[in-house]
């Protein structure tokens, strides 16, 4: 009797093997896989017999949390691979905070094991659809050089020809917020606002609605008296909000703070709807929506700086 060596024994390739790799094919199965073991590893550390980790605390509380979101994401990327975009940067995000919030991400394997997921998450396509990855890169590139174009097509507008008509201050007022919350967020981006020294350039948030706690807004036109004040103890914005700024700091989640300028707008811009910020100090140089309450407003004159 001659037996084979282990290592030329195959599983059996029967029906139940065969519907499993179809299924895999149609989703971004391994992406959502290392989203699982990343989430599981965040659990089990703060659960392990670590004689470093004396008590559960905060960081293992977290690690709980972002551990389970992980997991729900890898599931979610299994069963739902329609949502995988939305899905991975949510992902992607938690990963990251991860290292802040919890025992160094999973002591950087759980973090690591996360990023990796989200990134193969995000660029996975399907095999029937290839051409999104070709065509994505495309629409990139024709968004950000539309801006562009009309700025040079302004720029050589003839002498006699109006110009854009002035929509913000050349000196944009500064604004403080303890808490800033998008809602429905759909874009960011850079532009330029017309002011009456010049083109702004500015960065463009756009949402169906956000919410502000102890909202602070002051002039800042040079004048050494007769600047105002504005304050109200929370300000909502809703139905098409778009935010103009200069400048943008705040904590991410409370925990990691980040500050933003249209030179340093992170790529892909993109903001998940449940992502709050603390500590807000922004540069704010316009402001539209279609309902604006305000709850304890107040205005008065403030003196110089």
């Amino acid at each position: 009797m001659l037996l084979r060596p282990p290592a030329l024994l195959r599983l059996p390739d029967g029906p139940a093997r065969r519907r499993f790799r179809s299924w895999r094919r149609t989703r971004p199965f391994w992406a959502g896989t290392l989203l699982v073991l990343g989430g599981t590893e965040l659990l089990v550390v703060p659960l392990s017999p670590v004689t470093v980790l004396v008590s559960l605390g905060l960081g293992g509380l977290a690690a709980l949390g972002i551990g389970l979101a992980l997991i729900a994401a890898g599931l979610f990327l299994w069963f739902l691979p329609s949502a995988r975009h939305y899905v991975s940067v949510n992902a992607l995000i938690l990963s990251v905070l991860s290292f802040a919030a919890t025992n160094l991400g999973g002591f950087l394997v759980g973090m690591a094991l996360g990023i990796a997921g989200s990134a193969m998450g995000f660029g996975w396509t399907p095999r029937g659809d290839r051409t999104l990855a070709v065509a994505l890169p495309a629409v990139l590139l024709t968004a950000l050089a539309g801006p562009s174009a009309d700025r040079a097509e302004a720029a050589e507008a003839p002498p006699g020809r109006p110009g854009p008509p002035v929509t913000a201050s050349a000196t944009p007022p500064s604004v403080t917020a303890s808490r800033f919350s998008p809602h429905g967020f759909t874009l960011a981006g850079v532009s330029r606002l017309p002011t009456a020294e010049g083109r702004l350039k500015v960065i463009v948030l756009k949402m169906r609605a956000a919410s502000l706690s102890d909202y602070r807004l002051r002039t800042r036109d040079g004048r050494a008296a007769g600047q105002l004040g504005l304050g109200a103890r929370s300000l909502e914005l809703r139905g098409e909000v778009t935010l103009h700024l200069t400048r943008f700091h705040g904590c991410l989640e409370g925990l990691l703070c980040l500050t933003f300028s249209p030179d340093t707008l992170p790529a892909p811009p993109v903001i998940p709807p449940f992502v709050f910020m603390t500590d807000v100090t922004a540069e704010q140089a316009l402001v539209t929506a279609d309902t604006i309450t305000a709850d304890g407003l107040e205005l008065r004159a403030l003196p110089g700086m």
